[in-house]
């Protein structure tokens, strides 16, 4: 089912228990994009070169892509609801560490903290959110995504309204914002049932063993690695005050959120999701080199672009990932982000050392280009094992999981 289908409706009649949660993932996702317009601010502020700011990065998404195999094992033994309060409670406490950091080096720690944290929020939210959602589970995807687009650009916008007084107090309102919605969700959030079968850390890796899952994860972890050059290394390269550049990254926001939940399903449905998917890859591999080659104001207006096809990229691998692999969709998910996120982990690092290693500031960009094309290449080369009967594998998970857990 088209998830515009679901109607306005639908989407917007729902019990406080979901608008709780979704409020809190909104906040979840700001957290990801909240730090890109003042890098720069905390390099100045804590004596750092870019690519030790860049571990902020890395150590949230490294810690970020292990505990995906720990997510199930914790919600199928305590139950979707006190895993998400656990989730909030470490982003409050390390976001709120985060601001009092002294170096670079607790900053960094502080921000895996924080990974944790919301590695076992996010990859839960959207199970709870399809379990309490009234409107059928394509209404709650719908608001699902849509939180997603909208985390994604008020982190820009937030980090730079509140950075540009200090570098430390995105950290500390990220921290007041998820303790209200640990709040609401206290309050409006009942605990819902646990699932007939505990989970197990080696599900997810097993569950990889599945070709098409495999190939999913694999031409997501190239697709990743561009994705988060362009949000971690791109500060440092229009090197622009925190207003401007929580401007840049709000308006890229907006066009991963209009084009994730409004265009990504239009094209598939033209189109077919893996052409969307292998032309999208490629027109971002273009999108990136001219970025990296191009003038000041070119570099603008691509990295702004660039959120059009990481916006419809993010809304078909998510498909792709909950439907190609016969395994319950939690377990394929959590298999499939653990892969993905080492990209999101390696690219903050290694781009401002390319940099460093080649003296060229345009060579991170080819970098990502050419991952992006091997996504791509991915896509192309495994498309066999990419396609799947969609009305058997959406009856099977509809018997098998009442709800679907995808960190996006």
């Amino acid at each position: 089912m088209d998830p515009l289908d679901a109607g306005a409706g639908g989407l917007l009649r729902q019990p406080r228990a979901v608008w709780a949660t979704a409020g809190a993932s909104v906040v979840a996702f700001m957290g990801i994009g909240l730090v890109d317009p003042i890098l720069p601010s905390i390099a100045g502020g804590l004596n750092a070169t870019p690519g030790q700011v860049s571990l902020l990065f890395t150590s949230y998404f490294l810690i970020t892509a292990v505990a995906m195999l720990l997510t199930g094992y914790v919600s199928s033994r305590i139950g979707g609801r006190r895993t998400l309060l656990l989730g909030l409670a470490f982003v409050v406490v390390f976001a709120g560490l985060a601001g009092t950091s002294g170096s670079v080096g607790e900053l960094v720690g502080f921000r895996a903290g924080w990974g944790l944290g919301n590695a076992l929020f996010v990859s839960t939210a959207l199970a709870v959110i399809v379990g309490a959602a009234a409107g059928g589970s394509a209404a709650a995807i719908l608001l699902y995504e849509s939180a997603l687009g909208l985390g994604m650009a008020c982190g820009p916008l937030l980090g730079a309204l509140l950075g540009d007084a200090s570098w430390r107090y995105p950290f500390f309102g990220t921290a007041f914002l998820m303790a209200v919605g640990f709040l609401c969700i206290a309050a409006f959030l009942k605990e819902q049932p646990k699932p007939a079968r505990k989970t197990s850390i080696l599900d997810p890796l097993k569950a990889l063993g599945h070709g098409g899952l495999a190939s999913a994860a694999v031409s997501a972890f190239f697709y990743n690695y561009t994705f988060f050059t362009v949000l971690a290394f791109t500060p440092f390269v229009l090197n622009m005050s925190p207003y401007r550049s929580g401007a840049v990254f709000f308006a890229w926001g907006v066009l991963l959120a209009v084009f994730s939940v409004l265009v990504a399903p239009r094209l598939q449905k033209r189109f077919g999701s893996l052409k969307v998917l292998g032309g999208s890859l490629v027109l971002l591999a273009l999108d990136v080199l001219v970025l990296g080659y191009g003038d000041h104001t070119t570099a603008v207006v691509c990295t702004i672009l660039s959120g059009a096809f990481i916006g419809v990229n993010n809304t078909v691998y998510t498909e792709l990932a909950l439907g190609v692999s016969d395994a319950p969709r939690p377990v394929a998910s959590a298999g499939y982000n653990f892969v993905r996120w080492f990209a999101a982990a390696a690219a903050p690092y290694f781009a401002p050392r390319i940099e460093e290693w080649t003296g060229s500031v345009r060579v991170p960009f080819v970098v990502a280009a050419v991952t992006a094309v091997a996504g791509a290449l991915v896509v192309l080369v495994r498309r066999n094992a990419l396609t799947h009967d969609a009305e058997e594998l959406q009856t099977r998970h509809t018997t098998q999981d009442s709800v679907t857990v995808f960190a996006n």
